[in-house]
């Protein structure tokens, strides 16, 4: 089995002044990426495509569906990190804003810690180790899966550490794994008969994203 992950194109809440919700579509130049990135899937193998049912991913999935004629299935597991709701369209520079992102990430090494009704660590992990279980009980060889940037990083984070990554494991797989939008990452099931503690993963490609050179 193959898994092509496709962060989605740029939105407008990526380069807007509003902290992002659900909702946001893609800018110009994020169709133009979704457009390009799909053409690269022309010439391959693909089984079906599973989205974030968010706006931004809906849209370059459904650009990518159109292009290689394939349907497109919607799944919550696939959902951005869920931020607090009061936070929300507001002003990324509003000071109060700016004062909840500072205790999220002061006390993100914290599992039981919460401001509201965001997710924690925990529960971003939990949800990625179940995205990742349900991919590997599926009968399709090549799925395209369209995304997002904080969760994407999780999944590659336990994919490679499994149940056992801690927060501040994650924290360095977050700053260090640059994410472009429409980039591809590639996983492959892995044959563990060798290695019987080894991931039933294996990163074949992070952040593919030469198609965006047609662009500049």
């Amino acid at each position: 089995m193959k898994i092509y992950f496709v962060r989605h194109g740029e939105s407008e809440g990526n380069i807007g002044p509003l902290v992002q919700g659900p909702e946001e579509p893609l800018t110009q130049d994020g169709v133009k990426q979704a457009e390009f990135v799909a053409k690269r899937f022309v010439s391959l193998s693909v089984d079906t495509i599973i989205s974030s049912p968010e706006v931004r991913a809906k849209t370059t999935a459904e650009i990518l569906a159109n292009k290689i004629n394939k349907s497109v299935e919607f799944n919550d597991l696939l959902v951005e990190f869920i931020k607090p709701s009061i936070i929300i369209k507001k002003p990324k520079k509003d000071p109060v804003v700016k004062e909840i992102k500072k205790l999220l990430k002061d006390n993100f090494h914290i599992s039981s810690w919460k401001h509201s009704d965001e997710e924690n660590f925990e529960d971003l992990k939990q949800r990625a180790l179940k995205l990742l279980d349900h991919l590997l009980s599926r009968k399709e060889s090549d799925i395209v899966i369209v995304t997002h940037g904080i969760f994407m990083r999780m999944i590659i984070a336990v994919a490679i550490m499994g149940n056992e990554l801690t927060s501040h494991e994650y924290w360095k797989f977050f700053i260090a794994l640059g994410l472009d939008n429409t980039g591809i990452t590639v996983l492959k099931s892995n044959n563990t008969e060798e290695y019987a503690d080894a991931s039933p993963w294996e990163l074949i490609t992070w952040n593919d994203h030469a198609h965006l050179e047609e662009i500049k």
